[in-house]
């Protein structure tokens, strides 16, 4: 949480966390940046049960940043809910499409909307985006947040080329330990780093594999393309469902997409 901290005051302003928007259950991750980030510089936390309901909150006019995910966001932007105050909207937990990033610009008051990446077992964000108006792709994850390291490797643990699809590993200062009384589960997804600096302040260092298909951008930042898991076999090649969502999701007028392979 400290690293998380850290970052987020080193990147969003005190007038950006002025006023930070709460809607997240304090069971999920998210809560951690709504809570304590705001609070660390000075800033004010709005509670609110329900983002949906933001609109008819007494205090949304001093709300100025909202960090949730893209679904929530959508239909705030479709019920038109987003308070004039907000200037930067943070965006996690599920895949975002440039779709969503274009309808909330279209509310000409927000200034920076930002893609955000990180599983619980990495203290909430590993990589953070700023997503720019008219992208003609789907935004990317972004690079590693402050004090952490990234990497992307094949089923060899070897990293692999900018444009080839692997599994992203997340070591540094955000990681977790491991999972409680499952020593079997932490052993098989936090592996020692290979790469890890000899003199590292971090002992016995460890990467987490995250379970995530990126690839490198010619740009230096990462691509979410999907989970490994969901990597299917059509006759004898190997499919990345992810990326045909993808590109299917280029589509002005596709709104969400899912696929899968079907026996028929």
């Amino acid at each position: 949480s400290v690293a998380l901290v850290a970052w987020a005051t080193g990147v969003f302003t005190r007038e950006q966390l002025a006023g930070v928007l709460a809607s997240t259950s304090f069971c999920f991750d998210i809560s951690i940046f709504e809570l304590f980030v705001p609070l660390s510089c000075g800033g004010k936390v709005i509670l609110v049960e329900n983002a949906l309901h933001l609109a008819s909150l007494p205090a949304a006019r001093e709300v100025t940043l909202i960090n949730t995910v893209p679904s929530a966001i959508s239909e705030l932007v479709r019920a038109k809910g987003i308070p004039d105050g907000v200037r930067t909207v943070n965006l996690a937990g599920e895949a975002l499409s440039q779709l969503v990033v274009e309808l909330i610009y279209q509310q000409e008051t927000i200034q920076e909307v930002f893609n955000l990446y990180g599983p619980s077992e990495d203290t909430v964000y590993s990589t953070y985006a700023l997503v720019k108006r008219d992208g003609q792709k789907a935004p990317p994850i972004g690079r590693p947040i402050a004090n952490t390291q990234v990497y992307i490797l094949d089923a060899y643990q070897q990293p692999i080329p900018i444009g080839v699809a692997g599994e992203l590993h997340l070591g540094g200062a955000g990681l977790a330990r491991g999972y409680l009384n499952r020593p079997e589960l932490t052993e098989e997804r936090f592996i020692p780093n290979p790469f890890d600096n000899p003199i590292s302040e971090i002992p016995n260092p460890k990467l987490y594999k995250t379970g995530d298909l990126v690839r490198y951008l010619p740009d230096g930042n990462i691509e979410f393309l999907g989970r490994i898991d969901h990597q299917v076999k059509v006759r004898g090649n190997r499919i990345e469902l992810g990326e045909i969502e993808s590109v299917l999701g280029q589509c002005p007028n596709v709104r969400e997409v899912v696929v899968v392979a079907r026996e028929d």
